[in-house]
């Protein structure tokens, strides 16, 4: 291969990047950015994030809110998520595992793919109890809360699990949530050692849950998780609810495996 065509295969156009670090930012701020913040993290000038966000909105990547400020993600990356071949596959053949997985524990159950600071729901088996756990298919929940970050990060090593924790903080979500690195690290390891994460009413109070990880199949990196009430997720009930869990993990590693 010679230098020309090596420089092709490795240049990237400035306009490509610079609207794909615009897009990056506006998902991970869940308030939105408007152009002074976006221009300041990009170390752009106003004018060009400026032209960058309408080219942006006019394609439908971007949402501008009604008082024209904050910049969020539009309809048009969520629809090329859910039309991807991989995610509709997927989706339609876990369905019937999750399923059975919320008919035999009796709570909402949800299937996720890891992005890069959030874990975002593909499908779901919502509980039959009148108050139950919900979420839609798109949901965002941020990578550091509760059961479904943990058994994102005990995959990575310690090294890179904490330079993700360290950019991103730990955020104290409840007065349960975990916000020492060192104690969140050594729960990492145990996630590792008994390949489940638990969720004792740190993201949200009042809630449990319970999340094993998947693998990574064609780019997506999946896992499930159980959520409830914490009054339906008693001690009691869930090593019961732990084991079922599990061995729906299993069905559907096995299915990934063999060509999903």
């Amino acid at each position: 291969m010679d230098s020309k065509t090596t420089a092709k295969m490795n240049y990237h156009p400035p306009a490509v990047q610079r609207a794909l670090q615009l897009l990056l930012l506006v998902a991970e701020a869940p308030g939105g950015l408007g152009i002074t913040e976006l221009a300041n993290k990009l170390g752009l000038s106003k004018s060009t994030v400026h032209g960058l966000a309408n080219a942006l909105l006019q394609a439908g990547a971007l949402y501008q809110s009604p008082r024209g400020k904050k910049y969020f993600l539009g309809t048009a990356i969520l629809d090329l998520a859910f039309r991807n071949w991989n995610y509709i596959q997927v989706c339609e053949q876990v369905q019937p595992f999750l399923d059975r997985l919320r008919d035999r524990i009796g709570e909402s159950v949800f299937l996720g793919v890891l992005s890069k600071t959030v874990a975002i729901i593909m499908t779901k088996a919502e509980s039959h109890n009148p108050l139950k756990i919900s979420s839609p298919a798109g949901t965002s929940i941020p990578l550091l809360a509760g059961a479904v970050g943990k058994v994102f990060l005990a995959q990575q090593k310690d090294e890179d699990a904490l330079r993700i924790i360290r950019e991103q903080g730990l955020p104290r979500f409840t007065p349960k949530s975990i916000v020492d690195e060192n104690r969140y690290l050594q729960e990492l390891a145990l996630v590792r050692q008994q390949r489940y994460a638990l969720d004792n009413e740190e993201y949200l109070p009042g809630i449990k849950a319970v999340a094993t990880a998947l693998g990574n199949h064609h780019g997506l990196p999946l896992a499930i998780w159980v959520v409830g009430f914490a009054g339906s997720m008693e001690s009691r009930k869930m090593p019961d609810m732990i084991r079922d869990t599990l061995a729906t993990a299993e069905e559907l590693r096995s299915l990934l495996d063999n060509g999903l």
